[in-house]
């Protein structure tokens, strides 16, 4: 009897509190999403009550909770909102694909969705390494890079073709890249790069 009483308090849109919860939603997965959109207003009133926000993007099919800092260490609540610990070299490499989007935006008007290869990442990062063993470090570990900011949902593995080479691999640059990563963070990303690991 009581777990039939707890399972009835259970309110609809839970699923998708939880999947928030994890990470970024994005619109490719359906049942979610849909879910998101029509249980968006008792979401928003939930979250809120523990001082969680939602940053919702309907055009761009994304979305995300964010944790405001507060400066009062007696009122500070705990996080429930992970941070993402960032290295320098995956660091780097976010600001080159938020800049790779915002050319893109500027640039072009027929398409939403901006694809980089692997190739191409490479050759805009390497200006950045001076120094040949650097090189060598970044490449050498260079596809677990990637593979971190796909784990962080700003980048996407384009379905690889049979006679695609390695070097040809594209991604698709996600947009929620510019929402977590505002003109206001990527200023205080690059003032900061060198000094310590990032969190984002």
């Amino acid at each position: 009897m009581e777990n039939e009483i707890s399972q009835n308090k259970i309110m609809p849109y839970t699923p998708v509190v939880i999947k928030l919860l994890q990470g970024t939603v994005f619109d490719e997965e359906k049942k979610t999403w849909n879910e998101l959109l029509l249980y968006q207003k008792p979401v928003r009133d939930y979250l809120g009550q523990i001082g969680i926000h939602l940053h919702l993007d309907e055009s761009d099919g994304f979305a995300f909770l964010t944790q405001p800092d507060t400066d009062d260490k007696e009122s500070r609540m705990p996080r429930l909102v992970r941070r993402m610990p960032l290295s320098y070299e995956v660091t780097q490499l976010l600001v080159i694909l938020r800049g790779c989007l915002e050319e893109f935006d500027v640039t072009t008007t027929d398409s939403s969705k901006c694809f980089i290869t692997r190739q191409e990442i490479v050759e805009k990062i390497e200006l950045l390494f001076k120094e040949k063993a650097d090189k060598v470090k970044l490449l050498s570990k260079f596809d677990a890079y990637i593979n971190q900011v796909i784990t962080f949902g700003f980048l996407k593995a384009v379905e690889i073709r049979e006679a695609e080479e390695d070097h040809d691999r594209r991604y698709e640059i996600r947009r929620v890249i510019k929402a977590k990563i505002n003109n206001e963070k990527l200023e205080e990303i690059k003032e900061n790069l060198g000094q310590n690991d990032e969190y984002l």
